[in-house]
């Protein structure tokens, strides 16, 4: 089994989390590479943040071919479908259609309404 090079691992489209991390008394940039457990860095400036990250991964994939750990690769890119199943109890089921009758729409609006207010989309 062929093994990547550090550089190779580098080029692969890592998901990266960016948080902007400002307190009274810091202003600055917090990043994770979510395949990555641990793998993190923080910067003072945005500009900064890139090549600290990239240093940050360097060392996180050196260090688990030192010890012989599988490194994982990006999550697939796969486009999600829109659509899930979801099972729930009678009497929620019941309590869910009322609400949406009584606002005036369908079950599926009102259901994807609520779950976007609650992950902070805009419904």
């Amino acid at each position: 089994m062929a093994t990547k090079t550090v550089e190779e691992y580098l080029q692969l489209p890592y998901t990266i989390e960016v948080v902007r991390d400002a307190t009274d008394e810091y202003s600055g940039w917090f990043a994770r590479v979510v395949e990555l457990p641990g793998c993190m860095t923080q910067a003072d400036t945005f500009d900064e943040l890139d090549e600290m990250m990239q240093d940050a991964m360097r060392a996180w994939i050196e260090t688990a071919q030192e010890k012989g750990l599988s490194i994982p690769e990006p999550r697939p890119g796969d486009p999600y479908s829109g659509k899930f199943v979801i099972r729930v109890p009678r009497s929620l089921h019941r309590e869910l259609a009322e609400t949406a009758a009584r606002d005036g729409v369908s079950l599926n609006t009102f259901v994807n309404v609520a779950l976007a207010r609650v992950v902070g989309v805009p419904g």
